[in-house]
């Protein structure tokens, strides 16, 4: 199993909207560099879902239940299903990442803008010692 996280602004797709949904296509990953990274998921592995615009916190949790594909309506995207696995609570704001001090080289504090990445299992472990939150 890896760790990703992919960023969404609440007011296109939120948490609450997945949760709703129990299942979507997760499109719209434009940037190539993020696209690469959508093309290395794999069924059973599991995606943080982060709010951006203004939010900057992740607040949920979905795992890959699809191959990667091309995305029929971006021909330089590619797409998954992902399924809806619960929230974190409370939310992991950007902010208590960075006031940790243990991420610097994690893209999610390095490259802010990149909207999909993959998430190290050292992560991973902080969220669930530090904030209790639940992720498999």
């Amino acid at each position: 199993m890896t760790y990703f996280l992919a960023k969404t602004e609440p007011q296109v797709y939120s948490i609450a909207e997945l949760e709703r949904d129990g299942q979507t296509v997760w499109d719209g990953v434009k940037n190539a560099q993020a696209v690469a990274v959508i093309r290395t998921m794999q069924p059973g592995d599991i995606v943080l879902i982060y709010h951006s615009g203004g939010a900057s916190a992740i607040v949920g949790v979905a795992e890959v239940v699809s191959e990667p594909r091309p995305d029929p309506q971006e021909a330089k995207s590619w797409v998954v299903d992902v399924r809806y696995r619960g929230r974190v609570e409370p939310a992991v704001t950007l902010r208590q990442v960075k006031e940790s001090g243990k991420f610097a080289e994690f893209n999610l504090v390095r490259h802010s803008r990149l909207s999909t990445m993959a998430a190290p299992q050292a992560f991973i472990d902080w969220l669930r010692s530090e904030h209790g939150a639940t992720i498999p």
